[in-house]
């Protein structure tokens, strides 16, 4: 940051982002757009690293890509149709949000490590510090704020 006074400038200290970090990746459903809604938010945080100068450590790291491949997957397997990924993050959090055709509500499971699948809304859960599902006019939209701190 920076201050002009007279014609002379002077530093003040760095310059931040104002805003928070956005991407958004559009996937039809074919086969593979799982793994390339990761790469996308692999990249992502690779992003906010360098912009934010993010301290993102490997737990949160992974945090945020599994929250990405449960709520894709999610959508892949239950909309009849493309679906979103929108990141979006800060030095403190990454929200991840995806958009779906299919206005079914998720269903959260209780526990039970008997179980064979349908865990994972019970790990975006446990991993997110706020999960909101909303209906949108074509569909519903499941966003998931994950913290970036190593706690």
């Amino acid at each position: 940051m920076t201050e002009h006074l007279d014609g002379v400038v002077i530093p003040t200290g760095f310059d931040v982002p104002v805003e928070p970090l956005r991407r958004a990746a559009h996937y039809s459903g074919e086969p593979g757009c799982i793994a390339q809604a990761r790469a996308f938010a692999a990249h992502f945080l690779d992003q906010l690293r360098t912009e934010w100068c993010a301290a993102i450590g490997p737990r949160s790291d992974g945090g945020v890509l599994l929250v990405v491949s449960e709520l894709v997957t999610n959508a892949d397997r239950h909309s009849k149709g493309p679906y979103i990924l929108e990141l979006e993050g800060t030095g403190a959090s990454v929200a991840v949000t995806v958009y779906d055709s299919s206005g079914a509500v998720p269903e959260r499971f209780p526990k039970d490590p008997e179980r064979v699948g349908h865990h994972g809304l019970e790990i975006v859960h446990a991993l997110a510090q706020s999960v909101v599902v909303e209906p949108v006019p074509v569909g519903k939209r499941v966003r998931a704020v994950v913290p970036l701190s190593e706690t």
